[in-house]
């Protein structure tokens, strides 16, 4: 038997319990930069200086610095520069903010303050599309060499071609939505690649029932598929994770600040993503297409602790350091979808459209984030700060709700288990990342000022990372898609300035946001058979490599926000 090699291939895991792939949850991990105007006016690089609301859901101890209450609300609208023009609109508005601090002095030169924010820590709109040539390679492909490989074996059932159930009654978990798609409509046809007959002798084309492919007229196993020479693909995807943070903090005579933040989290993720390959047929004449319709929802709860402190080391100075820590965010997630398979091809190729669908629930938990971070000021006319951040995305969790069980008392305790095979995939796709933000504040006057920042985020992504599709896990199970980008490095350059009027504030923010990646339509592997028993030798035949396409998002955020202390 054909054994079969991923290209940049890692250790593959055992079977696991159910949740989702890795790529899908990374990007509900990280945060993107917003809050007040004046805190992304300087970078966010405010968690030394303090004294913002934003600093409630980056350094709590940033809020110990109000000497007076005070209320802000910020709205504005996000615009991405490099979306495809495809009818959809580029600029949205958004709420990005809400907040309010309560302060109680607590000794002559102490106070204790209470504080409730809003925050859209992550805003998930974005076109995306891409381009490529396949030179043969195509999804249909990757689908049918998993099934020649015995990653899943087929049964008929109901009168449909669907994965065999093993003895423990669990399916082939390699067995995605996509390859159950492509198995029912496109590669039991009588014109896929080697055409023959089955094991039965019924000549009407192949059949993916064996446990290793077809068998051939001459009675030799073989992979059935169409080849591809070129792809489109698009998505748009839209929604948020809001954060709602509780902060309690305090003063202790203007020289150490502490703060203690519960936050909670609503995450809203949808998306519609369309990917066409061109297929050909043995003589490389065009045939026709076949489109993968996907929509998709994510959707859930999380909530998290943060803790930090601010102290000016030298009395007489007013150099302050920050430090803070995060916990993870414990998501408990809710996902959904439906997928069809759309043909266009020439008479007799294919089996006409289909459709399927899926539903679960599992949990996400991101990794610890550590932070720390310098703010200086000169006078009452200028503030520089810095921060620097760290988060290992790579001890990002996923695990499978498993039910529950009541104790004696009828209390009801939700049980889950970890993804052991999609938690290898994790540490092999993503990365620890350091993010930099340093930010400065000049007033010319007492009651104008204006900002400036900058953030580098390194990458989460690992070069050579890709969206495993052989992996014995619920989370390949229920995938749905096999696309997937490894973002590169995001740097994002603000500017803004504010104005106050006896009691109330107005702040204006701009920034611009640019991320580049590379794009791939699914994952390349090499099937390697020995040519006449040589094993320096194999037949290239099956090979199903995809070349990478440059991508980018390019976004650009205007935002205002108006505040009232007293």
């Amino acid at each position: 038997m054909k054994k079969i090699i991923i290209a940049f291939s890692f250790t593959m895991f055992g079977v696991a319990a159910m949740g989702q792939e890795t790529y899908d949850n990374a990007q509900l991990a990280s945060k993107d930069l917003n809050g007040t105007a004046r805190y992304v006016g300087m970078g966010g690089a405010m968690e030394a200086l303090g004294a913002d609301i934003s600093t409630m859901s980056s350094n709590p101890a940033g809020i110990g610095l109000f000497r007076r209450s005070m209320i802000s609300g910020s709205f504005g609208f996000n615009s991405q520069s490099d979306a495809a023009d495809i009818g959809k609109r580029k600029t949205k508005a958004s709420f990005d903010h809400a907040g309010f601090v309560h302060t109680m002095r607590s000794g002559r030169n102490s106070y204790v303050n209470f504080g409730v924010s809003y925050t859209k820590s992550r805003n998930f709109n974005q076109i995306l599309t891409a381009t490529g040539r396949l030179n043969g390679a195509s999804q249909n492909k990757l689908s049918s060499m998993k099934n020649y490989n015995d990653l899943y074996r087929l049964e008929k059932r109901n009168g449909e071609l669907t994965s065999q159930w093993g003895t423990n009654n669990n399916p082939d978990l390699p067995y995605n939505q996509v390859d159950y798609l492509y198995s029912n409509a496109l590669l039991n046809d009588k014109n896929s690649q080697l055409v023959g007959m089955n094991s039965n002798g019924y000549n009407g084309g192949n059949y993916l029932g064996d446990a290793s492919g077809v068998l051939d007229a001459s009675g030799n196993l073989r992979a059935a598929y169409y080849n591809a020479d070129g792809y489109d693909f698009f998505r748009g995807t839209s929604g948020y994770i809001g954060e709602y943070n509780f902060n309690i903090s305090g003063n202790s005579r203007n020289r150490f600040y502490w703060g203690l933040t519960f936050g909670l989290y609503d995450v809203n993720y949808s998306h519609a993503s369309e990917y066409t390959e061109r297929l050909v047929n043995n003589a490389q004449n065009p045939i026709g297409s076949v489109t993968i319709a996907d929509e998709r929802t994510i959707s859930g709860t999380g909530f998290d602790i943060k803790a930090g402190v601010i102290f000016r080391p030298i009395e007489d100075s007013p150099f302050r350091v920050g430090l803070y820590v995060h916990t993870p965010t414990w998501y408990d997630l809710k996902t959904e979808n439906r997928t069809t398979l759309v043909s266009k091809l020439a008479d007799g190729c294919g089996n006409g459209n289909k459709s399927t669908s899926g539903r679960y629930d599992y949990k996400f938990y991101t990794p610890w984030r550590f932070g720390g971070s310098l703010g200086y000021t000169v006078g009452k006319h200028l503030a520089l700060g810095a921060t620097y951040e760290y988060a290992d995305y790579s001890y990002s969790d996923i695990r499978v709700n498993e039910g529950g069980v009541y104790d004696y008392w009828g209390n009801y305790y939700e049980e889950s288990s970890r993804d052991q095979a999609m938690k290898g995939n994790i540490k092999n796709v993503l990365k620890g990342v350091s993010t930099v933000k340093v930010g400065a504040e000049y007033k010319p006057m007492p009651n104008l000022a204006v900002r400036l920042g900058y953030n580098y985020v390194s990458p989460m992504y690992n070069k050579n990372g890709y969206k495993d599709g052989t992996l014995n896990s619920y989370s390949t199970y229920y995938s749905s898609s096999t696309d997937y980008t490894n973002w590169n490095a995001t740097n994002r350059v603000t500017a803004g300035a504010g104005y106050t009027y006896k009691k109330f504030s107005i702040d204006l923010a701009y920034q611009y946001s640019r991320t580049t990646g590379e794009f791939f339509p699914f994952m390349s592997y090499s099937d390697l058979d020995a040519v006449n028993g040589d094993q320096n030798k194999y037949d290239s035949g099956y090979d199903n490599f995809c070349d990478g396409q440059k991508v980018s998002n390019k976004h650009h955020q205007l935002i205002l926000t108006l505040g009232y202390r007293f």
